[in-house]
């Protein structure tokens, strides 16, 4: 497959599953990151679920992509920031 294929139609709703450790300012942040590049997201459609003691939360954004691009760079600046434990 070629670096330009993609199995995903653009424009997409696209869900992103974002775990961190449950604490202060996770879904603010989150939500900051997912705004800098989709900036018609609805902060309100995010789905919470805590883990069963409490101390992770996963966090799934559901995201109007219209590129691999804008895909690719929104997964890069989930995965790097320092509250995320991983991005599904």
């Amino acid at each position: 497959m070629n670096t330009q294929d993609s199995l995903i139609e653009y424009p997409s709703d696209f869900p992103i599953k974002v775990f961190g450790l449950a604490q202060p300012g996770f879904l603010e942040a989150i939500t900051m990151v997912v705004l800098a590049h989709a900036p018609d997201f609805d902060s309100a459609s995010i789905e919470q679920r805590g883990s069963s003691n409490a101390r992770f939360l996963s966090l799934t954004c559901t995201v109007r992509v219209t590129s691999r691009e804008q895909l690719d760079n929104l997964y890069r600046d989930l995965t790097s920031h320092p509250m995320v434990k991983m991005v599904l």
